[in-house]
């Protein structure tokens, strides 16, 4: 029996429309799919427990091969009653005055503008998990910036999330060991890069011209172009 293509996903990432085509197109090669912590998102790769894994960059790169997808939009979480909630997307800058529940150098933009970094007032916050963080920001005890995807994973009826301008977004890639050579990781990067089933790697070639009597090359049959009406004379 095949042994299953292991796929895994960063919290947030939702592949379920690449492992539908998955299931369609390799009814004979079993896929198990599972999240994984994104502190462990490379380490499952190693370790050799999954073959491809949907991660959240930046990510160490070395011994593997790293495909971009796409970028999330930043969101910032607050309570509900946050004065933040009333507005349809922040600035960075306009957070300054806030408590960030996170380590500051996970969002850059916002330690330049901190005024309790400046201030040194600032109270270090103890780890915490994304899930963690929002039931604190929930109680109103300070705020968190992450992925909309995780905003959205992790939402309760008592927070709000609001895009965040100035922050960067952050990608999501696609990644594998570089050593690895299962011809089925191949066929997996063609489904999340759209290839269709009869495309190749580098796309569906042209077919060649059909030769004429003698070996020539044929002369391709170009439509004749549609007659156009007669042009208008202009008044003088």
């Amino acid at each position: 029996m095949t042994e299953p293509f292991r796929v895994r996903f960063a919290p947030g990432v939702t592949p379920d429309k690449w492992l539908k085509i998955w299931a369609s197109r390799m009814p004979a090669s079993p896929l198990e799919a599972a999240q994984v912590e994104e502190a462990g998102q490379t380490a499952v790769l190693r370790a050799g427990e999954a073959d491809m894994c949907f991660v959240r960059l930046p990510v160490d790169r070395e011994g593997l091969h790293v495909i971009p997808l796409y970028g999330e939009v930043p969101v910032v979480v607050v309570a509900k009653d946050h004065p933040v909630a009333a507005f349809d997307e922040v600035a960075v800058a306009d957070l300054a005055d806030e408590h960030l529940l996170q380590d500051p150098d996970d969002v850059p933009e916002w330690r330049a503008v901190a005024r309790e970094l400046r201030d040194g007032t600032r109270v270090d916050v103890p780890t915490m998990t994304v899930k963690q963080a929002v039931e604190v920001a929930a109680a109103g005890a300070g705020i968190v910036i992450v992925p909309m995807s995780l905003a959205r994973l992790h939402h309760r009826k008592d927070v709000v999330h609001r895009p965040v301008t100035g922050v960067a977004e952050r990608q999501v890639a696609l990644a594998w060991r570089a050593d690895d050579e299962d011809p089925r990781v191949e066929t997996f990067i063609g489904i999340v890069r759209g290839r269709t089933e009869q495309s190749s790697r580098g796309g569906a070639a042209a077919p060649a011209p059909k030769k004429a009597a003698g070996g020539r090359r044929a002369t391709p049959t170009v439509a004749p172009r549609p007659r156009r009406g007669t042009p208008r004379r202009r008044s003088r």
